[in-house]
């Protein structure tokens, strides 16, 4: 049905356009209005002719709906047509003022001498492209673009009295900056000038702060008073410096009248001189050494031993000492060889036992290596035991009810010698005393043996009454720290 209503719509148009109701194309209304009018017009007709029947019957009156649709298809159909028109006319798809199109190029006119004139014989310059380099185009371009950049945009009328003349405008263009290096040592000479300076600074307060606290000023004069020696020359003054602030005219005049003095000079503050800084070296300052627990030694040894392995690894990644092989044990056998120990097994396992053996000797060798002989241990011992007495001479008395079992009295004596102890034996009937002195450890080693391991109660004493009673053996006296030796030697 639409495509008949269209149909018969252009069978109209074509009608209207040979009576002459209808413009063509080319002369349709400037106005939306006129083309409105002008669209409604032909709607009207179009339902006209459709109201009626073609076979001559009644009249079947268009739907309203459908009427408004053609309706507004007509209006958009003359907005078109005048939005075309317009273009047509303001010469947006290449046609000139008249309306024709410019497909060639204006002809070239040349007069009798060679020049180039339009259609009146007037001369015109025509432009020369000349060839030219990227880089004059590119600092042409930049030229025109700093011009735009300096020219003052056009202010708004409702922003005039928000802008400022007297701010400048930061340029878009961020300027390129040179590297700048500094002269190697420049910052360390700053730096010492700077604690020169803090030094002189603490200095002066320091003066300032003295002055203040006495109230006098004779230290800065007693300085500038005071003469430059030079070395080499030694010159008896007449007045000593420190007396010329004192004196007057600067002598101490005869020798059997008093000297005249300046008695405003002279006040009751006392005047220290400046202390000097000795021209020998001082001795460097004696520290207490710090005793640390055994917590802390761990401590420090496990710190030392990582900072050791950093060295070595150090060494390593540079290349100054190889890389050793990797420590193999059965446990990570597979985990450090992988694909070789699959491939393989009993050649790997063999290797990995061989490394370990080869690990046990050098260990072996090295406890070897450091193990002392028979003398070297002897001289230890003995440099050990006579160390002990540098601590203090440590003194020790026993009482034994009775030494004559020689057996006892040879151990008595043996051990004695052998801790490289000093003392004596004192033999009576029933009372039997024995001393001994020497190092704390010394006499600790000797006590245990006294009291411990000599079993005095297998020995039967007779005492008084003519009764055996077990013999017996007990510390009668220990003294510690003293600075002077007893005896010179054991017997």
């Amino acid at each position: 049905m639409m495509a008949n209503a269209q149909k018969m719509i252009e069978e109209r148009k074509k009608a209207l356009l040979e009576k002459g109701l209808l413009k063509p194309l080319g002369a349709a209304p400037t106005t939306p209005a006129a083309a409105a009018a002008a669209a409604a017009a032909a709607a009207a007709s179009v339902a006209k002719s459709i109201s009626k029947s073609p076979s001559g019957g009644a009249t079947i009156a268009a739907p309203p709906v459908k009427a408004a649709l053609t309706d507004e298809k007509s209006r958009k159909i003359a907005m078109l047509q005048a939005q075309i028109k317009n273009k047509l006319s303001s010469g947006l798809l290449g046609l000139d003022g008249s309306g024709a199109p410019q497909d060639k190029p204006t002809p070239l006119i040349l007069d009798s001498e060679g020049r180039t004139v339009d259609s009146s014989g007037k001369e015109v310059q025509l432009t020369h492209v000349v060839p030219t380099l990227k880089a004059n185009i590119r600092a042409k371009k930049r030229e025109e673009f700093k011009a735009q950049l300096q020219e003052k945009p056009q202010e708004d009328s409702g922003e005039a009295k928000f802008y400022d003349p007297r701010i400048s405008m930061r340029p878009q263009v961020r300027n390129r900056k040179s590297l700048r290096f500094h002269e190697p040592g420049k910052f360390q000479q700053m730096a010492d000038r700077m604690r020169m300076k803090a030094q002189l600074e603490k200095l002066q307060g320091e003066i300032s702060q003295i002055a203040k606290k006495t109230g006098i000023t004779s230290a800065t004069k007693l300085a500038q008073i005071a003469p430059k020696v030079e070395h080499g020359k030694e010159k008896i003054p007449n007045v000593e410096w420190w007396d010329s602030v004192v004196l007057k005219d600067n002598t101490y005049g005869p020798p059997d009248q008093p000297p005249q003095l300046k008695v405003e000079a002279i006040t009751f503050l006392i005047e220290h001189p400046i202390q000097m800084k000795a021209p020998t070296v001082q001795n460097k300052p004696v520290y207490m050494p710090v005793f640390l627990t055994k917590k802390e030694r761990k401590k420090l040894r496990r710190q030392n031993r990582r900072e050791a392995w950093k060295e070595e690894q150090e060494k390593i990644r540079l290349g100054l000492e190889p890389a050793p092989e990797p420590k193999l044990r059965i446990s990570n056998l597979m985990r450090a060889l992988g694909t070789e120990a699959v491939q393989d097994p009993t050649k790997m396992e063999a290797h990995v036992k061989a490394q370990m053996a080869k690990r046990l000797k050098a260990h072996q060798d090295a406890n070897a290596a450091r193990k002392l002989t028979a003398a070297q241990r002897r001289d230890k011992r003995r440099r050990k035991l006579a160390e002990d007495v540098t601590y203090g001479v440590h003194v020790a008395v026993f009482r034994v009810k009775d030494l004559s079992n020689m057996t006892k009295k040879f151990k008595v004596e043996t051990n004695c010698n052998q801790l490289t102890m000093t003392g004596a034996v004192i033999m009576y009937k029933n009372c039997n005393i024995v001393v001994v002195e020497g190092g704390p450890k010394q006499i600790s080693t000797y006590k245990r043996l006294m009291l411990t391991r000599i079993k005095w109660e297998e020995d039967m004493v007779k005492d008084t009454d003519g009764g055996e009673t077990p013999n017996s053996c007990s510390l009668v006296w220990e003294v510690r720290n003293l600075h002077t030796w007893i005896f010179m030697g054991g017997k």
